[in-house]
């Protein structure tokens, strides 16, 4: 009787950081989408929407990549926190859309400048993530090119909040309050993905 032979497969290792990179596709779409949508095309809310949905798919794809993966260019636990920042960041545009539709409150130019500087950071936050595999000082300065934005932001955040003391509708002083909040909270969102780009790079050094 003849016998087989034993033999060991080891998983293959898949192409996580062009999954990764098809998050923040999606991500980078789906804030471009919002910029406009702070600019007052407020139809492109949907485009915001379907672009969460999307992206949410792209995580799980990751995930699962990741999961079956022999070895990976990055920790796992550095590209489970890079995706699930990614998906707060367009979670948290989503849930401004539609808190500013429940409110019945149209973006104005506070939060046009929010949006545009949101999207801003996540562009530099692709551009970190496509130097990530092959070039880690282009992917630490696309990263802190991100913080930057992020700090332009929030002196816009301040800016507005103090103009609001001047308003005497309160409906308007309360609904802009939660608006600016929900937008500052994606500015941390984004910020901390991009402290993890650079902690990431510093432990693979």
């Amino acid at each position: 009787m003849k016998r087989g032979h034993a033999r060991w497969f080891l998983p293959e290792n898949g192409d996580v950081l062009g999954m990764l990179g098809q998050q923040v596709e999606v991500t980078i779409r789906g804030m471009d989408a919002f910029a406009r949508w702070g600019g007052g095309d407020t139809q492109l809310g949907e485009i915001v929407r379907a672009a969460e949905h999307e992206a949410d798919d792209r995580k799980r794809d990751l995930l699962v990549l990741v999961r079956d993966s022999f070895t990976t260019p990055l920790d796992p636990e550095d590209l489970f926190e890079l995706s699930r920042g990614l998906d707060e960041v367009i979670n948290g545009a989503k849930n401004t859309v539609r808190e500013a539709e429940a409110l019945a409150m149209a973006p104005n130019s506070a939060i046009g400048q929010m949006c545009d500087l949101l999207a801003e950071g996540v562009r530099h936050l692709g551009a970190a993530f496509a130097a990530l595999g092959d070039d880690p000082e282009t992917a630490n300065a696309q990263a802190a090119a991100a913080v930057k934005t992020q700090r332009n932001l929030e002196r816009t955040y301040r800016r507005a909040m103090a103009k609001l003391a001047e308003k005497e509708d309160m409906r308007e002083v309360i609904g802009r309050q939660e608006l600016y909040r929900r937008l500052a909270r994606i500015s941390d969102s984004i910020m901390q993905v991009a402290d993890r780009i650079m902690y990431a790079i510093v432990k693979e050094s």
